[in-house]
């Protein structure tokens, strides 16, 4: 389905990130994850094992550096021909103080992790796609970025920010063969989710798996017709 393609996945280490990267290695893709933890990117080419490690790569990347992101996707698109996927998983949640108690710093934090590194990559890899001749970018936001809730406004207003980001991108290359999406998770199913909330119950979650079968459908051919959307992927939860 993808083979051929080059895909480089943001946040590629974590639980969401893991399985999008293993669900592009299974359909074909070779796939490289800047990644900010040496060790968490050795227990993903480990857990995922030969043969598929084999198209596996990354490298240590500070990805609010917007030389250096420059840098690294340029040496990626060198090296293998091009870019074709980009996605944005990399971002975290800080938050569960209302707006009038919540400092400055904690919503440029969050602007920063969720918006700024999105920005930037797209920014990096966008050139490489449209020497290509296309491309695909999946961004992930959140439920919470169009369905507020208490103490959030901080991390909401980020994920409100990458839609925006996605509808601009989409509007922009339409053109040009590269679609833009967004994905909208709520709580997933992960080790740590189910450490923060021991009693919930799980199985309303989302697997990480379930959502990245969404990220391929969205990267690949029969997708094509689909840009500037906002999918909701959070099921029961």
């Amino acid at each position: 389905m993808l083979e051929g393609k080059i895909a480089i996945v943001t946040g590629g280490a974590g639980a969401l990130g893991s399985a999008v990267v293993q669900t592009l290695l299974d359909t074909g893709a070779t796939v490289w994850v800047p990644y900010i933890n040496p060790s968490e990117f050795d227990h993903l080419r480990q857990r995922l094992g030969a043969p598929a490690s084999t198209r596996l790569d990354g490298r240590l990347l500070d990805l609010t550096d917007e030389t250096a992101v420059q840098q690294a996707y340029a040496q990626v698109a060198s090296a293998h021909g091009g870019i074709d996927i980009l996605v944005n998983v990399a971002g975290g949640f800080a938050g569960g103080e209302p707006v009038h108690r919540t400092s400055w710093a904690l919503w440029q934090q969050q602007l920063d992790i969720n918006l700024k590194t999105a920005v930037i990559s797209c920014a990096a890899a966008v050139p490489h796609m449209l020497a290509r001749g296309g491309g695909a970018i999946v961004n992930v936001s959140s439920r919470t970025a169009t369905q507020s809730a208490r103490n959030v406004a901080a991390y909401g207003a980020a994920k409100r920010a990458v839609l925006q980001l996605t509808e601009a991108l989409a509007a922009e290359l339409r053109d040009s063969n590269i679609t833009a999406n967004a994905i909208l998770p709520s709580v997933i199913d992960t080790p740590a989710n189910r450490a923060a909330d021991p009693k919930a119950d799980h199985s309303r979650w989302v697997a990480p798996e379930a959502i990245a079968r969404v990220v391929l459908f969205l990267v690949g051919p029969d997708a094509r017709i689909i840009s500037g959307a906002a999918i909701p992927v959070y099921g029961r939860a």
